[in-house]
């Protein structure tokens, strides 16, 4: 946890905040801090600074807060993300949340699981404890926005132009001839598609949305790493 992160209710005045829990918990375990120590905290959706531990016991600790630095700039890139199995998509959300996304579109496809749909992972405050590991390890404070999208053609035809204007618009596809670029400096929406790819049928729908297929060569990878790898390739 390389930043502690602030919500409205820890706050009891406007620079005192008190913690408890989770947050609290790594502070005196793993931190190891003492009273007087001082700290890198954000509120979330807001700045982040630092805070100075005035009083700590074996439950809580209260600090002074002082926020006065902006968050890191967001990566330009709209994610849509074909659903995929629960338990990976709570390691992809932490990545791509550390690594500055800020707009996730979760997707149907053809080779998703039906029942990936009823996870209790697609709950907002569950979403939500995922995304912000990854703030707290990157040092950010703004909570990416989570779009759920269970029905694929609906979302192409009526959703996704108005979604990718004024965007370079691509879809991961293993078998594509175009290699993925790299630092385009632009506005990007980036579609990754499931294990073992989007369907012929997916692929045609996409692109005439002007999306163009790309590939990271001729290494077949897993969802989990190929979504960090393609974005990797869109960071300035």
């Amino acid at each position: 946890m390389n930043l502690i992160l602030l919500h409205d209710n820890d706050f009891i005045d406007q620079k005192r905040a008190q913690l408890r829990g989770r947050r609290f918990e790594h502070i005196q375990n793993i931190q190891r801090a003492t009273s007087g120590d001082e700290l890198r905290v954000g509120k979330l959706n807001g700045l982040h600074g630092t805070g100075t531990i005035v009083s700590l016991d074996s439950q809580e600790l209260e600090m002074e807060v002082q926020l006065d630095q902006s968050p890191p700039d967001p990566l330009p890139v709209t994610l849509l993300l074909a659903l995929p199995r629960p338990k990976m998509l709570k390691r992809i959300l932490q990545s791509v949340s550390s690594l500055g996304v800020k707009k996730i579109y979760l997707i149907n496809s053809y080779r998703v699981d039906k029942s990936f749909w009823g996870s209790p992972l697609l709950q907002p405050e569950n979403l939500n404890e995922h995304l912000i590991l990854g703030l707290e390890q990157a040092r950010d404070t703004v909570l990416p926005e989570i779009t759920l999208c269970p029905r694929f053609k609906p979302f192409v035809e009526d959703e996704l132009t108005k979604i990718a204007k004024g965007t370079a618009t691509y879809v991961a596809h293993p078998v594509a001839a175009a290699p993925c670029p790299h630092n385009l400096n632009k506005p990007t929406t980036l579609a990754i598609g499931p294990e073992g790819g989007f369907i012929p049928y997916e692929v045609e729908k996409l692109q005439s949305c002007g999306f163009i297929p790309i590939s990271l060569g001729e290494r077949i990878l897993r969802v989990e790493t190929a979504v960090p790898v393609l974005l990797s390739r869109f960071t300035p």
